[in-house]
């Protein structure tokens, strides 16, 4: 059965318009309860701010977010959808992915931004912009995934504002890397996500993957990204071809009912993807090394 987390963090982002995240991150939750008939099931989080420690600003909060994120997660008995906050959240849930459905898992991660950063690079030691690369087992020791998700089966789509760190990563080929140019065709999605050879894969969504002229209330918004319809086309045609075992959507800034509606059509089909993958897991989450695997 699936389920709707809402993790209200805010201090993975160091932006003026992080304070936003929490009541936005409830709105655009409660109206995803509405959208697919589910329960919101509010995971608790840390309100404060601590110091930046070993290049992560709010370190000691952060920390104590993700216990009780895991704690949240480890009760699911289905897919999860994770609505944020910033785009921490999204390390808890896509690493413990990998450990339910083993190294074939897949990362479909729609961001303007790279995520790919670590404390060493990082400018502004935002653990939003550290989140992708934390998946993958590289970065602070407290922050990476126990069992890390392969990088050469992560597809990257929208990132187009990159630290020169994360552009060296992509030109050097670490992730897949779908840019948004002129003539976007939802097929470069889907020949990327072939090509990664992942048999499912967890499907992240920063709101910020949007052109703003679509959807501008995001936390880092950047112009030249997708339309909705565009994003939309992308998820269904990805659901189509590979099973979509747990999602994430982040950075929503505005809790404004009129604004929060056009995000609709991008619910729904999220909620259509996980729906189609509904295989029931133990009450218990195995969160041992080795990997529980479920039928497709």
């Amino acid at each position: 059965m699936l389920e709707l987390q809402a993790v209200a963090q805010r201090q993975g982002a160091v932006v003026g318009k992080s304070p936003w995240l929490p009541t936005a991150c409830h709105a655009l939750a409660d109206l995803a309860g509405v959208v697919l008939g589910l329960d919101v099931r509010r995971v608790p989080v840390r309100a404060g701010i601590s110091p930046a420690v070993s290049g992560i600003a709010n370190r000691e909060v952060l920390v104590a977010n993700r216990k009780s994120q895991t704690a949240a997660l480890a009760q699911a008995r289905g897919p999860v959808l994770t609505i944020g906050g910033d785009c921490g959240v999204e390390t808890v849930p896509l690493a413990l992915a990998r450990k339910r459905f083993g190294p074939g898992l897949g990362a479909l991660w729609f961001d303007a931004h790279g995520d790919l950063n670590t404390p060493a690079t990082s400018p502004s030691g935002a653990y939003h912009g550290m989140a992708l690369r934390h998946a993958f087992g590289e970065g602070d020791r407290d922050f990476v995934a126990e069992v890390p998700v392969s990088a050469r089966r992560v597809v990257l789509v929208g990132a187009r504002n990159l630290d020169p760190g994360e552009q060296a990563l992509i030109d050097r080929g670490l992730v897949r890397h779908v840019p948004v140019e002129q003539g976007w065709q939802t097929s470069w999605v889907t020949d990327a996500v072939v090509a990664s050879r992942s048999p499912q894969f967890y499907l992240h969504i920063d709101l910020d993957v949007l052109d703003p002229s679509e959807f501008g209330e995001v936390t880092c918004p950047e112009p030249g990204g997708l339309t909705i319809a565009e994003l939309v086309a992308a998820i269904r045609a990805v659901a189509a071809l590979r099973p979509i075992v747990g999602a994430g959507i982040t950075e929503c800034a505005t809790d404004n009912p009129e604004r929060l509606r056009v995000l609709v059509p991008v619910l729904r089909a999220v909620g259509a993807a996980l729906h189609a993958h509904s295989t029931v897991l133990p009450a218990q989450a195995d969160l041992s090394n080795r990997p529980v695997r479920h039928p497709l």
